[in-house]
């Protein structure tokens, strides 16, 4: 199985430079990784870095928290779609999921999707805070909202994405949308394990040591 045409290679830590950001498209371009996935200040010059390959651009909105209102998330996201992104991956709003308001998760997702139009919408549930009931619920909510993926983790909660949650999330999806697993995807059998569950798509900072065999050390 190769690997890298699931691979979004990611870079979302605060103290990202300008010359991560630059080694990050090379190794994207060189591994013909699917995307790379970065904070939004970097659009610009990832654009200008993956000019002429294939490699598509994913940025993330309302990140790491999801805490912020669904006008702020859609104005956000709007302007990194005129940058350049070709994907956002936003974070629902998971104080509300934890009250049980579906109605508002699904609003939030919904905002961010009449936003982007002509983007990639992926959402971040955030699994490691949810029951499986409500993990549930908020795929549903986010299916609903308009989302193509709906992705496990942000890499920054208390754990990443199990095989569990992605077997739940592709029953619950049944074939609306895509999967994305991030964080703690550590080796290639990982990865293959989680394809196999349902992801067509990983999140992972370890993508050239992925596809080389390795195992990757600490992060996304």
């Amino acid at each position: 199985m190769k690997l890298a045409p699931y691979i979004d290679h990611t870079l979302l830590k605060a103290t990202a430079t300008r010359a991560e950001i630059v080694q990050l498209c090379a190794e994207a371009r060189q591994n013909a990784f699917y995307a790379i996935c970065i904070n939004p200040v970097y659009i610009p010059l990832a654009k200008a870095e993956l000019s002429g390959s294939d490699v598509k651009v994913a940025t993330v909105c309302g990140f790491p928290l999801g805490a912020v209102s669904s006008e702020q998330k859609a104005a956000e996201a709007r302007l990194s779609v005129q940058a350049g992104a070709d994907e956002v991956d936003m974070v629902i709003h998971i104080g509300a999921a934890l009250d049980g308001d579906w109605a508002a998760v699904e609003a939030d997702v919904r905002a961010v999707r009449g936003a982007t139009e002509g983007a990639v919408l992926k959402v971040i549930i955030e699994t490691c805070y949810l029951n499986d009931e409500q993990k549930r619920a908020a795929t549903e909510a986010s299916v609903r909202g308009g989302a193509d993926f709906v992705k496990t983790s942000t890499g920054f909660g208390t754990g990443g994405a199990t095989l569990d949650d992605v077997r739940l999330m592709r029953e619950v999806i049944a074939g609306r949308a895509q999967i994305k697993a991030a964080g703690g995807v550590r080796t290639a059998d990982d990865a293959k394990a989680m394809i196999e569950a349902g992801a067509t798509r990983l999140g992972t900072s370890g993508g050239v040591a992925l596809v080389a065999g390795e195992r990757m050390g600490e992060g996304y």
